[in-house]
């Protein structure tokens, strides 16, 4: 069996390190997780982009910035800015797509990603509109991938 190239966002790689009080953001990360053994497993194939690592290193919680950027020694390509990149970004945004949300979802398509993993509802309510790559919110690949 190939692996499935994917994509995870900041926001999903945060999902685990938010409080987990609410009963879907529990959910999103245990499924998170899930994805994230999948990866270990290899049945996964993760991309990392530049743009992780720049909001990464932003994160205020040291221990979470750490844990998120061990990912990208698992990650089987990383994608890095280009001309081509940032257009495709700022078509996105044209679309209403917040800037750097366009930035991570161009990584994504450049890398050929089959799959791009967000918990960001603004992402989710446009997915619609972008063609180039499945968006998914993590709790949704599980029933996703029960349909394979």
């Amino acid at each position: 069996m190939s692996q499935v190239r994917i994509y995870l966002d900041n926001c999903c790689f945060n999902r685990p390190y938010d409080a987990q009080d609410d009963d879907a953001i529990y959910l999103e990360s245990e499924a998170k997780l899930f994805i994230q053994e999948k990866i270990k497993q290899g049945e996964l194939e993760l991309l990392w982009s530049y743009m992780i690592s720049y909001e990464n290193a932003e994160n205020p919680d040291v221990d979470a910035r750490e844990k998120i950027e061990g990912w990208s020694k698992l990650a089987k390509s990383d994608i890095i800015e280009s001309g081509a990149l940032i257009q495709r970004s700022l078509a996105l945004v044209a679309m209403g797509i917040k800037p750097k949300d366009a930035v991570h979802l161009a990584c994504a398509i450049e890398g050929k990603a089959a799959i791009f993993f967000t918990t960001d509802k603004g992402i989710l309510k446009k997915r619609d509109r972008i063609k180039e790559v499945e968006i998914l919110n993590p709790v949704e690949y599980i029933l996703w991938k029960e349909r394979l």
